[in-house]
């Protein structure tokens, strides 16, 4: 082991003490063009059992938003969660990371790691990414959970969000106050956080290098054809019906004022007759508000059978 990967570990386990009961896991890195991305990996795969689960945060989470989907099958098969640069307890990235920067680093993990067989499980930015990663690498991907996301472009912005990208303003309340992160913790559930858990969520982003990301994630939404992110979007959305034939679970809060059910049309309109929870009283973050109900999705996905190609494993 080196000393810069000794450090890194020493520093995240540091950094998650305060709420270690609830996110006790071994940090992980890989390097990524430099970078060091962070990762959660826990449990194995059996012979026989369920491929790997990998989960694929959004903004302004990070793994620990995943902690009951860790707990909940880490006994049963392999579970990895990484960090996106820039974000958790990954290397933040002067300048920010594009949503095409964003899907190479999650197919770097998945390639290093040889996940095969794997079900993805997808929330806010993790659906672009997650389904990027799955169309530049579509032997390792077997299945999906899906959840108040979106993988292709939209003209509709909250206003709450829109307000975030006003040039100036937004960066000095998004980076500067860290805004976003703190309104998310009350702004996104229709049950409240507990103080200990909204303090976890933001542990990752208490100055303004560390809250870059946050606010690169917000200008990163492309509302224009001429947005450097609307081409790999796009992309993205056109590859989705390549994937209908795989199985997919779609667990939606029907309470979300920022992904609202508009978009839960769209997933069911580019995947007709998949399956769908819908929880009419769960907000944005439905990990927060109704985990148990994600895990029974994911239990119902990996029970169907595995892309024909994929390798057991």
């Amino acid at each position: 082991m080196t000393l810069q990967l000794q450090a890194l570990e020493a520093r995240a386990r540091e950094r998650t003490r305060p709420f270690r009961h609830l996110f006790g896991y071994e940090p992980h890195f890989l390097d990524v063009q430099g970078r060091a991305l962070h990762y959660v990996d826990e449990g194995t795969v059996d012979k026989g059992g369920p491929g790997p689960i990998l989960c694929v945060h959004g903004n302004p989470t990070w793994s620990f938003y995943w902690r009951a989907v860790v707990d909940g099958f880490k006994d049963e098969t392999r579970i990895v969660v990484p960090d996106h640069m820039g974000m958790g307890l990954s290397d933040r990235v002067a300048g920010g990371t594009r949503l095409a920067e964003h899907v190479a680093a999650l197919v770097a993990l998945m390639d290093e790691l040889d996940l095969r067989d794997v079900t993805m499980v997808v929330h806010d930015w993790g659906g672009a990414i997650g389904f990027g990663a799955a169309l530049a690498r579509p032997d390792r991907v077997s299945r999906f959970v899906v959840t108040n996301t979106a993988a292709f472009p939209s003209s509709r912005i909250p206003r709450r969000i829109a307000l975030c990208r006003v040039p100036g303003l937004g960066r000095l309340a998004v980076q500067g106050g860290n805004a976003f992160a703190r309104a998310a913790t009350r702004m996104t559930t229709e049950r409240p956080l507990t103080a200990e858990v909204r303090a976890a969520l933001l542990a990752p982003y208490s100055n303004w290098s560390e809250r870059e990301q946050t606010w690169r994630f917000v200008a990163d939404i492309p509302m224009r054809e001429d947005h450097p992110s609307w081409a790999p979007l796009a992309g993205i959305a056109d590859g989705l019906a390549g994937l209908r034939g795989l199985p997919m679970e779609i667990v939606w809060g029907m309470q979300d004022w920022c992904f609202s059910p508009l978009f839960l049309a769209g997933w069911e309109q580019r995947f007709p007759g998949v399956n769908v929870t819908r929880l009419d009283d769960v907000g944005h973050y439905v990990m927060e508000d109704a985990p148990e109900q994600v895990l029974e999705a994911i239990r119902r996905v990996c029970q169907q059978p595995a892309h024909p190609d994929a390798p057991e494993g």
